[in-house]
């Protein structure tokens, strides 16, 4: 389909953008802190992508783009890093709207975050010359320890929100990972990553997006209380 990549990040968009404005979700009164959010996340993802795109460790298929791109990176990939971190983190907040209990306790996150944080070091100490769970699990940490440490009841919503983000997250990645179309939107080469797969997407696009996530949702969390704080 021509110019998939760009329908899925606009169709991805186009609702909770409307939404937005709804009387009882209103999160457009968090733009402030989530435009912040998303400027902090594509200064340090899109260097990310640019490296990861001109050595080769992935690419895009250009059957499926508009040709035009920045940095060497297809518009639609830029678009990427806004539209689905918009309809992730509204979706995020719109949950706790509709159920301000929706959240694990300290425990679960307590286990939760010890478990990850071991699953992915012990990762990483033995596929430490594979550069996407390299960068990426080294990254992921950072936002997670922060989170852990400073925004601790934060974790507990988010964990759980997670969970019900992901699904919406397999349908948008696994097509552009090649699920129910002849060649992937994005391609992945396989000697830079553990070559795990859920269906076709690569296991580590799930910490990926937590990593892209949880960095949008702390800086629109400290940014909007710090702004509210002075008002």
């Amino acid at each position: 389909m021509e110019y998939l990549y760009l329908w899925l990040n606009l169709g991805s968009f186009i609702i909770p953008f409307l939404f937005s404005f709804h009387p009882r979700l209103q999160f457009y009164k968090r733009w402030k802190g989530f435009f912040i959010g998303i400027l902090v996340m594509m200064a340090i993802f899109i260097p990310w992508d640019v490296l990861f795109t001109n050595n080769g460790f992935w690419g895009f298929n250009d059957d499926y783009i508009t040709g035009y791109k920045l940095l060497n990176l297809p518009i639609e990939e830029w678009l990427f890093f806004f539209c689905i971190p918009y309809a992730c983190i509204f979706t995020h907040y719109a949950l706790l709207e509709l159920n301000p209990k929706f959240q694990f306790s300290k425990k679960v996150v307590n286990i939760v975050y010890i478990v990850l944080v071991s699953v992915l070091i012990i990762t990483l100490w033995y596929n430490y010359n594979k550069w996407y769970p390299l960068v990426n699990f080294l990254y992921v940490l950072i936002p997670l320890g922060l989170a852990y440490n400073y925004f601790r009841p934060l974790l507990q919503s988010f964990f759980a929100t997670y969970l019900i983000i992901l699904i919406p997250f397999f349908i948008v990645n696994g097509i552009l990972t090649g699920t129910g179309i002849e060649e992937p939107v994005v391609w992945y080469n396989n000697t830079e990553n553990l070559g795990i797969r859920l269906l076709t997407i690569p296991i580590e696009d799930t910490i990926y997006n937590l990593g892209m996530l949880l960095t949008v949702l702390l800086c629109t969390e400290y940014f909007n209380k710090k702004t509210s704080a002075r008002g």
